[in-house]
This record gives C-alpha cells, structure tokens and sequence, in this order.
C-alpha cells in the first residue's frame, strides 16, 4: 500500500508540473521571442556574458524550452494534418482563451506519457500478468493521448448546439433593426451587443473583421466557413447572394428568421420523440428494480419469516 502511494503521488506531481509548465509556458515564449527580437538590434556586436543566461527567470530558462520541446513532441509523433485539424476544433470551440495548436500537441504528449505511468501503476498495484500490465499500458496511453482531442470535440459540440438554439431570435433582431432604417452593419453590431454567447462573439468578430477592411461579403462567407452550424452556413449564404445580386437584405432576413424558427420547432418535436427511447433504459435498468425492491420487499421478508418460523 505504501508503494502504491508513493507512486501514485509520484504521478499526481508530475501531471501537475506538466499541466503548468503547458499553461504558463505559452506567454513566456511569446514574451521570450518578442524580447529576443528586441534586444537582436542592440546586441548583435556585444559580448554575452555567461552570467546573463543565469539571470534570466527560471520560466524562461526551464518552463518555455519545455513546452516547446513538448509540443516538437508533438508533432513529430502526429500525421502531417494532425495541426490543421486541431486548429479546426479550435476555431469550432471558438478559440478557447489561452489555447493554441502547439498547447494541444503537448498536452496529447504529457496525456501518452501519463497514461502510460497510470497503466502501468494499475498493474503492478493489483499484480496482473505482463500481458495485462501492457494492455493497461496501451489502453491508458491512447486514452491520455487523444484526450485533448475529445475534450476540444465536446467544446466544439456544446458551441455548436448553443448557436443553433440562438441563431433564430438573433435572426429575428437582425431583421427587426435592418427593417427599422439600420444599416446591415449597424445591425451586426445590436445583435453583437444586446445577445451573449457562441454568436454573440460570432457577430463581434463579423464586425471586427469589417472594421478592419474585410469585405462583407469575405466577412461573412469567413463566419460560415468557421461553424458547422449548417443554418449559419445556409444564412451566410443567402447574404452573400442578396449583397451580389442586388436583393434587398431585410427580404432574406426576414425569410431565414422565418426558416429558422420552422426548423427549430422541428429539432425540439424531433427531440421529444426520442425522449421515450431514451428513458428506456434507465427505466428497465435503474427506476424498476427500486419499485420491485420497495413494493415486493416486504412480501419477501414476511414470507421469508413465516416459512422460517
């Protein structure tokens, strides 16, 4: 038992040093990089002197060469593709604060590394056979390493659910503003303030990027090539195709708020008929046999009693 804990607090400490060398060391190679760059024009002639190195913060000297050399890691031990499809999760959990490509990679490396500890702790704990012990290994190891991989799919999954629920009354406003007189812009801009949310930060960013002298029309196919919300796509779309051939815009806000709101109805009648299917098994599993325990118990003790007696 002693062993046992000894180890796992062994493996308790090192994911812990692991998640915050990866959660810190983002920032520090930013600011390491921006400073190399800075100081490269006035210390291109000058000495180094060895006591410089010593000087610097332990971050930078142990923290930021780590996680870069988690997420090389990374990406030698992933397909060529692996960064752009992790990039395309990112951009469908809307880019999660402090997240990143490499970030990924890494934890996917410190996730194969400590799966593979955990694996092998299971086994030598209960002292399974070498086949089992690397089976544990193996099964624990794909666990840790695809991890990061299902997380960001359920980020990715719980946005996009979101912005289909909201898509319609943020339609609905959009329509109701570029009918009163607002410019299309204008009305971006009310549906970006007055709502929160997945498509809130989606209308921010359609903004932004038009502020900053994107094309509408670029703007707005990029907000459809971001989601996989296929009402969004169908919505970026029509506007791309009002705007280049000359429609009116209010008409086809106020047929998509239309479709939208038909087809939210018909995801929640779609919804509660699979109600039913679900709860099946739950009732057959868990719910029955507490009313058979609670109804027939004490049928069985009596009976138990008297044939005892």
């Amino acid at each position: 038992m002693a062993v046992f804990l000894i180890v796992f607090g062994a493996l308790l400490i090192f994911l812990a040093i692991a998640v915050v060398v990866l959660l810190s060391g983002d920032s520090l190679i930013r600011r390491q990089q921006v400073r190399r760059s800075m100081g490269t024009m006035t210390a291109l002639t000058a000495p180094i002197e060895p006591t410089e190195a010593l000087e610097a913060p332990f971050s930078e000297r142990v923290v930021a060469p780590a996680v870069a050399k988690l997420s090389g890691w990374g990406r030698s031990i992933s397909p060529a593709d692996q960064p752009e499809r992790v990039r395309r999760r990112l951009d469908l959990a809307g880019n999660p604060v402090n997240w990143d490509v490499d970030r990924v990679l890494g934890f996917k490396v410190v996730g194969l590394i400590g799966g593979a500890l955990w694996g092998l702790l299971l086994g030598l704990v209960f002292g399974s056979a070498l086949a089992t012990i690397l089976g544990l290994v193996l099964v624990s190891a794909l666990l840790g390493y695809f991890g990061p991989d299902i997380a960001l799919y359920q980020a990715g999954y719980n946005r996009t659910q979101e912005i289909s629920r909201a898509l319609p009354d943020a339609l609905d406003l959009l329509t109701i503003s570029v009918e009163a007189g607002m410019p299309f812009d204008s009305a971006v801009a009310q549906v970006a303030t007055k709502t929160t949310g997945p498509l809130a930060e989606e209308f921010s960013r359609l903004l932004q990027e038009m502020q900053i002298g994107l094309g509408r029309t670029a703007a707005i196919k990029a907000m459809g090539a971001r989601s996989d919300v296929p009402e969004l796509r169908s919505f970026a779309s029509a506007v791309v195709q009002a705007d280049r051939l000359g429609i009116p815009v209010s008409n086809v806000l106020r047929i998509q708020a239309a479709e939208m709101r038909v087809k939210r109805s018909q995801r929640a009648e779609e919804a509660a008929q699979k109600v039913p299917v679900k709860i099946l098994f739950p009732l057959i599993f868990c719910i029955l046999p507490v009313l058979f325990i609670v109804i027939l118990g004490p049928a069985v003790i009596s009976i138990f009693k008297s044939l005892s007696g």
